[in-house]
């Protein structure tokens, strides 16, 4: 499957850096488009250089955030599915109207039009009436709207156990199949 993973400046790059290792050691096909805020968010908050790590994944391609040229600017692309984690508000609202000034939102508005599977992952709270809004348009759209919250009945023991939850329970909107010793739900 080829799977499109977007990279906002919102808190929460780990949950971005375990998507990619899932997506990956799955054999999966990703194309990574990151905000220049996301390779910062993600270098302050994991200490790691956001080229360093894709490196090591030779099924990882990253996109320029201004190369309207790429495939997934088209509908004529054979990306299957899309996953913005984490996803920013400021992100959510261009998508919700339709910027299209960047790859990522381009690319999100083609699945939308194309009503492909979009899942956005959502990190920021409180939230104020215009993000109301404009989830509500995005949710109108069929789009899944996930907030990154961990499960606490799972009872997990460490921060990665925690992560994995939000990472699995992401993909399973994604319809992508899950080893059963990876599937999200109740240990």
């Amino acid at each position: 499957m080829k799977v499109v993973v977007g990279l906002t400046g919102a808190s929460g790059s780990i949950l971005f850096k375990r998507t990619i290792e899932i997506l990956t050691k799955l054999d999966h096909q990703v194309l990574v488009i990151a905000t220049d805020t996301g390779r910062q968010v993600f270098k302050y908050e994991l200490e790691i250089n956001f080229e360093d790590f894709i490196s090591n994944f030779d099924n990882v391609k990253v996109e320029k955030i201004d190369n309207m040229f790429s495939s997934v600017a088209s509908g004529s692309s054979d990306y299957d599915k899309m996953i913005i984690v984490p996803c920013s508000m400021g992100t959510v609202g261009n998508i919700a109207n339709g910027t299209s000034n960047n790859l990522l939102i381009r690319a999100a508005d083609v699945f939308l039009k194309e009503k492909k599977d979009l899942v956005l992952c959502l990190r920021e709270s409180p939230l104020n009436d215009i993000h109301l809004r404009n989830l509500s348009i995005l949710n109108n759209q069929s789009t899944f709207l996930v907030f990154q919250v961990p499960s606490f009945y799972n009872k997990r023991e460490s921060l990665e156990q925690v992560v994995d939850d939000m990472v699995f329970r992401n993909l399973k909107y994604l319809n992508i199949d899950l080893p059963d010793e990876i599937k999200w739900g109740v240990k």
